[in-house]
C-alpha cells in the first residue's frame, strides 16, 4: 500500500516498554496502567482516567456506569441525542442500556452535531443526555452543546476516541463533557495494541468504572467508598460482586505502551497538523473538506463531491494503492442493525445522507507524508478533471 490509513509510530521504546513488562511477570491491570492512568489524567487536565481494553469499551462503561451511579439522572427508557454520522459502538451501548437513540443530522462541513437540530430534538423528546461525537479529531461545538445541556438539567458524554489532543477554547476535548472516552487502537493518536480511557470528574464516578471493568468487584476500591463498604477482611472483599460489570481491563502491556506513547505526543500533533495544512492547501476546490472547529487533531482527512459518483474517485484511488475509507459508518440508519435499536428521527438527515454516499478519508499519520497526499490529490485530479469538473 503506497498510501495507508495509518502506519505504525512505535520505536524500540515501545518494544523495550513491552519487555519490561514481560520480565515482571505480571501482564493483566498493573502498575504500568495506573502509571499512564495518571499520566492521561495530568495530561488531559482532569482529576481521573481509567483505562479499559478498548475505545467500544470505554463507551460501554461511562453508559452502564452513569446507568447505575445514583448520581446521574439516567435510567432505562430514556432519550438520548446522538448524531446520525458516528461509530456503531456509540450507539450500540445506549440500546444494550435500554435507552432511546434521538438522531440528529450532522453539519456537512465539521461533521459533528447541528445545534440546531439539537435544539429541536431537546424541545420535541426532552431527552435526558446529548452524546456528541468528535468526528475524524475535530472538536463539536462543545461550548453550546454544554450550555444546552446544563440548561436542560441534561447529561453531556463525549465519544472522543478519534479525537485525542484536540482542544477547544483552550480546553481538551473530551473532558467538556460529564464523561469522555478515547481510542487507542493501531490506527489512532495513540496506539497501545488495543486500549481505551474514559476521563470524568469526580471520585465516586472513578469508583463506578473501575468496579464495572473488572466483572463488578470490589477488590480495588477503598474501604469506605461509594458503592458498598467493605467488611475489611480481604479474603472477603476481594470476592465480593457489587455491580454488574465485565471483563474489560487492559494490559499491563497496554499501560507501558502508552506511556510511551503519550510522551511523544507533542512531535506526533505537529506532524499531523503539518500534513493537515499541506492536504487542505493541495484540495481547496472543488470538494468539501472538514472544516477545523478549536483545533482538531486531524485523525484523517474528509472529501466529499456531491456531483460525481463516488465509485469512480474510490475505485481510482485504490488502483493506486491508495487506502480509504467511508467516512466512520455514513448515515448510521443506513445499517441493517438499526432494526435493533429503539430510535427516533429528527427531520430527514440530508448532511448524513450526503455524507453516506459520497464521502471517504484518507489517513493521516504522525510523520510527514506529502507525498502520499500528492498521490492521491494527482489521482483524484485526474477523475475529475477528465470528468469536466475542473480542479
Amino acid at each position: 500500500m503506497k498510501y495507508p490509513l495509518s502506519c505504525d509510530t512505535w520505536g524500540t521504546e515501545e518494544v523495550d516498554a513491552i519487555q519490561k513488562v514481560i520480565k515482571s511477570g505480571r501482564y493483566t491491570m498493573g502498575q504500568e496502567v495506573y502509571a499512564f492512568e495518571k499520566q492521561f489524567a495530568e495530561f488531559m487536565d482532569v482529576p481521573y482516567a481509567k483505562m479499559v481494553n478498548s475505545g467500544s469499551s470505554a463507551n460501554l462503561l461511562m453508559i452502564g456506569s452513569a446507568i447505575y451511579n445514583p448520581q446521574y439522572r439516567l435510567k432505562p427508557g430514556d432519550s438520548v441525542i446522538v448524531p446520525a454520522v458516528s461509530w456503531s459502538t456509540t450507539y450500540f451501548p445506549l440500546q444494550q442500556y435500554g435507552l432511546k437513540l434521538i438522531f440528529c443530522d450532522v453539519d456537512l462541513h465539521t461533521l459533528n452535531l447541528d445545534v440546531e437540530e439539537v435544539k429541536k430534538a431537546v424541545a420535541e423528546f426532552k431527552p435526558a443526555a446529548v452524546f456528541t461525537v468528535n468526528l475524524l479529531g475535530n472538536p463539536s461545538n462543545l461550548q453550546e452543546l454544554r450550555d444546552i445541556c446544563d440548561e436542560n438539567d441534561m447529561h453531556l458524554f463525549e465519544d472522543n476516541c478519534e479525537s485525542f489532543g484536540a482542544e477547544l477554547d483552550g480546553k481538551k476535548a473530551g473532558t467538556w463533557g460529564d464523561m469522555g472516552t478515547f481510542s487507542f487502537f493501531f490506527s489512532h493518536h495513540l496506539q497501545t495494541m488495543e486500549g481505551g480511557m474514559i476521563t470524568c470528574h469526580y471520585e465516586e464516578e472513578a469508583q463506578y468504572i473501575d468496579s464495572m471493568r473488572a466483572h463488578g468487584w470490589l477488590r480495588t476500591l477503598p474501604d469506605e467508598n461509594f458503592i458498598h463498604k467493605k467488611t475489611g477482611d480481604p479474603f472477603e472483599d476481594s470476592f465480593k460482586f457489587a455491580l454488574p460489570g465485565y471483563s474489560v481491563r487492559p494490559l499491563d502491556m497496554s499501560g507501558a505502551i502508552g506511556q510511551v506513547q503519550l510522551a511523544k505526543w507533542p512531535d506526533m500533533m505537529e506532524e499531523r497538523r503539518k500534513n493537515a495544512k499541506y492536504f487542505k492547501e493541495k484540495f481547496y476546490g472543488d470538494v468539501i473538506l472538514q472544516v477545523e472547529h478549536g483545533t482538531s487533531s486531524w485523525f484523517g482527512f474528509s472529501v466529499i463531491h456531491p456531483d460525481i459518483d463516488r465509485k469512480i474517485l474510490t475505485n481510482a484511488l485504490q488502483a493506486a494503492q491508495v487506502e480509504i475509507r467511508p467516512i466512520v459508518a455514513g448515515n448510521f440508519l443506513r445499517n441493517p442493525v438499526i432494526k435493533y435499536l429503539d430510535y427516533e428521527v429528527v427531520g430527514t438527515l440530508p448532511n448524513a445522507d450526503t455524507i453516506h454516499d459520497h464521502g471517504f478519508f484518507l489517513g493521516n499519520d504522525s510523520v510527514d507524508i506529502r507525498d502520499k497526499i500528492d498521490l492521491a490529490h494527482d489521482v483524484i485530479r485526474h477523475e475529475l478533471h477528465s470528468r469536466g469538473y475542473m480542479w
